[in-house]
């Protein structure tokens, strides 16, 4: 059988895996922080690698290209624990696995211990560890993360800085996205703090996924899907008029 059928066998899988990445990035098109993953697709011509190849055939390969490093737009909250890291930064977290991670969502809540959390239920992190705010009666975060508060039962003369959100800015090549959705260093290593990574209380930055283009790029990958397939229908009927020459032979 001719070998274009395995060319468009592996053009329809390298198109479904596509789509399930941009599938991905439009599912969190509202999803705070969220950046947007990026793939392309490459040409490898067949044999490739061992010695064979053959020019008038070429197979499909997709590839993760990383991840957009375009900010999502700001959507002011009003709210007092929401923050929007302006700029290159990132605030770092406490993953489920115990590691340090990083992410851009800071939609920030208290639990019932004090301890700051986001809105995945990530703990997050102060320059000396976990962040845990006592009992307070007016909490504000500012522009560098530092969060101060008035005790419960006191004036705002009594204004005390309680702790520090952890800013980061490491160099975006050197960081890779987790299953779990959070970025850490490719090394294994964690990033230190930062003073100059600024953030915006009372906002949360929006996920930075183009909707129309998403759309757009879906309706092109399942008419790419519909070529391939008509590809693999054409293969199978010729090599079902090949065999009826055969018998007739």
């Amino acid at each position: 059988m001719d070998k274009f059928l395995y060319v468009a066998m592996s053009g329809a899988r390298e198109t479904m895996r596509a789509q399930g990445v941009n599938s991905h990035n439009l599912a969190n098109a509202s999803t705070t922080g969220f950046r947007a993953e990026l793939a392309a697709f490459a040409t490898q011509a067949a044999g490739e690698g061992d010695g064979v190849g053959a020019q008038s055939r070429a197979f499909a390969t997709i590839a993760e290209t990383g991840w957009s490093r375009a900010s999502g737009p700001l959507q002011s909250t009003g709210r007092d624990l929401d923050v929007a890291v302006e700029g290159d930064g990132w605030i770092a977290v406490q993953a489920a696995d115990g590691s340090e991670a990083y992410t851009r969502a800071g939609d920030l809540r208290l639990d019932a211990t004090g301890a700051v959390r986001n809105g995945a239920g990530h703990a997050v992190l102060g320059d000396g560890g976990q962040l845990v705010i006592p009992p307070h009666a007016s909490l504000v975060i500012g522009s560098d993360g530092g969060i101060s508060m008035v005790p419960l039962g006191q004036g705002a003369e009594t204004t005390a800085r309680v702790g520090r959100i952890k800013l980061v800015k490491p160099d975006p090549a050197q960081l890779q996205r987790g299953a779990d959705g959070l970025f850490r260093l490719k090394d294994g290593s964690t990033a230190a703090p930062d003073a100059s990574v600024r953030v915006v209380s009372g906002a949360l930055e929006g996920s930075n996924v183009n909707v129309a283009d998403t759309m757009v790029k879906m309706i092109e990958l399942s008419r790419q899907f519909d070529m391939h397939m008509k590809t693999l229908r054409t293969a199978e009927d010729n090599a079902r008029q090949s065999a009826s020459l055969l018998r007739l032979g």
